[in-house]
């Protein structure tokens, strides 16, 4: 079996997914080239999730899978801040972030290679959970502060990739140096927000690239409705208030590198609140929830008066091991 030359660590975050989680796991020891760790960080789960870790111990070689508990949920921002630091500590080179509902396609390793001569913010391409290609919208408009779709036909160029400037973290490969460069994922947003803001601020120092490669697949089955452009996806109570709060958080990352446009950014906020009562009415059918919005709006303005904030800091990041001579 082919050994990865760069130490890649797969870092997954879960939450009382036992079964995905377990499917995840299977799927990494059918990768025809091996990830170097398999880290696992469990957000407080119960009992179920303990035991599919228990029977994965035997499922790799001696010290591949490497997991951790915490005592809290700290939502996936928490849980891929704790995930690279670990995976830093062991002392990976790359950290390939996902959720634990997501399948890894045997070859991901070997179709990611020749572009981590390249690049050093790497996404690739996923099939949703009913085998259909999963269409991501994946590059900030920096006026508005959102992520904006890329037409579908204009999204690769010859080589096959395209430069973006937003990430998730249902698969962003990044490597070490980078993370060394603008810190650990950032807990505070807990869920959404997070990723994009990442793969933004690891693009003001490096390209960040999506790739024509099929590397995951969705295994969670959500409504959704397909609008050509994108899919949109149900939402979650929490989710739909930290989509509102986080825009706080976001417009901090974008001020302290001077690209904040506050009319552009406010304009921004709005169309994010219209997009998600849209998804109300079309995919979940109500508008029960628009108050979560309303709250979360409520609590990015208070953020956003909090003198006390600061970015990640990179100093916070484990130094590189030191090499063998």
């Amino acid at each position: 079996m082919p050994e990865q030359t760069s130490r890649v660590a797969i870092a997954v975050v879960t939450y009382n997914r036992p079964e995905f989680l377990a499917e995840l796991l299977r799927s990494a020891t059918r990768l025809s080239t091996p990830a170097w760790r398999v880290v696992v960080i469990d957000n407080a789960s119960d009992e179920a999730t303990t035991r599919v870790l228990d029977e994965a111990a035997d499922w790799f070689d001696p010290g591949v899978l490497v997991t951790r508990r915490l005592a809290t949920n700290t939502g996936g921002a928490g849980g891929f801040c704790e995930g690279t630091r670990l995976a830093l500590e062991l002392g990976a080179d790359w950290v390939w972030l996902m959720d634990d509902d997501v399948e890894i396609l045997p070859e991901a390793l070997d179709l990611f290679s020749p572009w981590m001569e390249r690049f050093r913010v790497i996404h690739g391409r996923r099939y949703d959970f009913d085998g259909s290609p999963f269409y991501w919208q994946a590059k900030f408009n920096e006026f508005l502060g959102v992520p904006l779709p890329y037409g579908v036909k204009r999204t690769f160029n010859d080589e096959g990739y395209a430069l973006t400037n937003s990430g998730t973290f249902e698969g962003m490969l990044i490597h070490a140096d980078v993370v060394r460069t603008i810190g650990l994922p950032d807990p505070r947003f807990f869920i959404t927000w997070d990723d994009a803001a990442y793969a933004w601020l690891a693009a003001q120092h490096t390209d960040v690239v999506y790739v024509d490669a099929y590397v995951l697949r969705r295994k969670r089955e959500q409504r959704q409705v397909n609008l050509g452009l994108r899919h949109l996806n149900d939402g979650s109570p929490l989710f739909r208030f930290h989509v509102m709060r986080n825009r706080a958080y976001v417009g901090q990352y974008f001020a302290l590198h001077g690209k904040l446009n506050r009319v552009g950014f406010g304009l921004g906020t709005a169309l994010t609140f219209a997009k998600e009562v849209f998804r109300l009415v079309v995919v979940q059918r109500t508008l029960r929830g628009v108050g979560d919005l309303v709250r979360g709006f409520r609590e990015s303005r208070r953020l956003w008066r909090d003198d006390t904030w600061r970015p990640m800091d990179p100093a916070e990041v484990p130094p590189a091991l030191p090499t063998a001579e």
